[in-house]
């Protein structure tokens, strides 16, 4: 079956547009970062700024790459612009940064966080964490498979249901709690703790917590209006969380005193629920977190194998005709799915054998870095489509031309900057990783030029 042949149906409208990025942004983040971005940030004051700044800077690289978006609007999100804009080394490096490096890495981190907290939260033995978290990947990958109208089901419940525990801590936290949401110093504590304060650090932590905006794009050819949707998604997407986020710090400054936040780490959410709730608190946010993984686990489940499914039309994998098969009965990218169901029980395999060499946790931290060299070189893009087609019509430009694309630049080498002063050996693995997919590459041209003679 030819490329032409392999399409995949358009099935998302605007609402599972919004939900798969309100989806796969939510994760743990909006439970457990709060005390961090304040270790960082020094105030109550200072670590609200970070979280708006934070979602202010991803709104201007979602609107940035809505633009792109929305001119190429094929299957593949940041590969299919990054192949078009620069060529097919650049796409293949970017895809497979994402789906070898950064995918697999992110989910299986999403795996085992799941095991691990439904093994807690039933007072079920440790040894069942992986089996209950792989179970729950299982599951959703044969969702996934069945049916892209199941699978957009899944993120729909799930990233409405995650918000329900975060709409009643906010809630009953703005109206009950009785400390001051402002003016709250605890630099000192941060400082006798032997910690930092380093606003940029706290605006840096924010920029990961919303990580998973760009995901949407890697499904832009399967939107019924991509040219105006995703733009509008994006949008409507990014300031949901932004608010999410913003209101569930206020809220939590609001339950607890800022020494109690910073004092209290990852699980300052579980007790400013329980200071409101009662017993049942904890076993309400506990239950939001449960729901908010296995939403950010589907999301990550349905756009990644799109990547290699792109990849694969253009011919840039090894068994290109297997991974871009498409489903006759069921009209999913099986081939594509079953590819990452692999490389992601190889990093499981070798996470739980080597689990001091690979910790998926920190994989995914380090991989993200070099995916930001991609999001700069889109941004970038921007200016490259603007000048290449310059006569073109538009059905879409991104607001405040060029302030908000220079901003997602700035955005984006903020992060690669601060990762290799805070991180230079972790960059530097990601990096050699990256530099490791070129033989793949020079491999794949070496044996198209032989078939052609």
């Amino acid at each position: 079956m030819n490329s032409e042949q392999q399409k995949l149906k358009p099935t998302i409208g605007l609402f599972t547009a919004v939900t798969i990025i309100v989806g796969t942004i939510i994760g743990s983040g909006v439970f457990v970062k709060p005390s961090s971005v304040l270790e960082y940030a020094g105030t109550n004051n200072m670590a609200l700024w970070a979280w708006l700044i934070g979602g202010f800077l991803t709104l201007a690289s979602g609107l940035t790459i809505a633009e792109v978006g929305a001119q190429i609007t094929r299957t593949g999100g940041l590969y299919a612009y990054i192949k078009d804009i620069y060529g097919s080394f650049w796409g293949f490096l970017t895809g497979y940064a994402l789906t070898v490096l950064y995918g697999p890495a992110i989910i299986v981190s999403l795996i085992l966080f799941l095991g691990i907290l439904i093994t807690s939260f039933f007072s079920i033995s440790a040894t069942w964490t992986i089996p209950i978290g792989a179970g729950i990947f299982i599951a959703l990958l044969l969702i996934n498979m069945v049916g892209t109208y199941y699978a957009n089901s899944v993120q729909n419940i799930t990233t409405l249901a995650k918000l329900i525990p975060i709409f009643a801590i906010v809630v009953f936290g703005l109206i009950f709690g009785g400390e001051g949401v402002f003016g709250h110093d605890v630099t000192q504590i941060i400082l006798d703790n032997d910690g930092t304060v380093n606003f940029g650090r706290a605006v840096l932590a924010t920029l990961f917590a919303y990580d998973g905006w760009i995901m949407l794009t890697t499904m832009s050819g399967e939107m019924k209006r991509p040219q105006k949707d995703l733009p509008l998604a994006m949008l409507i997407g990014i300031l949901v969380v932004t608010l999410v986020y913003v209101l569930i710090n206020v809220a939590i400054f609001k339950i607890l005193p800022a020494s109690e936040v910073y004092l209290l780490g990852n699980s300052v959410s579980f007790e400013a629920a329980t200071v409101i709730f009662g017993s049942l608190g904890a076993k309400i946010v506990n239950i939001g977190l449960i729901v908010s993984i296995i939403g950010t686990l589907n999301g990550k489940v349905m756009t990644f194998p799109r990547i290699p499914f792109a990849m694969a039309q253009d011919n840039l994998l090894p068994g290109s005709r297997y991974v871009q098969y498409i489903s006759k009965k069921f009209e999913t990218p099986i081939g594509a799915h079953l590819v990452m169901t692999v490389l992601t029980v190889m990093i499981l395999i070798l996470s739980i054998v080597f689990p001091k060499i690979f910790d998926a946790d920190y994989l995914s931290e380090i991989t993200i870095f070099v995916i930001y060299f991609f999001y700069l070189a889109s941004f970038v893009g921007l200016f490259v489509l603007r000048r290449r087609y310059k006569d073109r019509k538009r059905s879409y430009s991104v607001p405040l031309y060029p302030v908000l694309p220079i901003l997602a630049m700035l955005g984006g080498l903020f992060i690669i900057i601060n990762t290799f002063i805070s991180d230079p050996l972790g960059a530097g693995i990601a990096i050699v990783g990256l530099l490791a997919g070129i033989p793949i590459y020079l491999l794949k041209v070496r044996r198209q030029q032989r078939s052609l003679k």
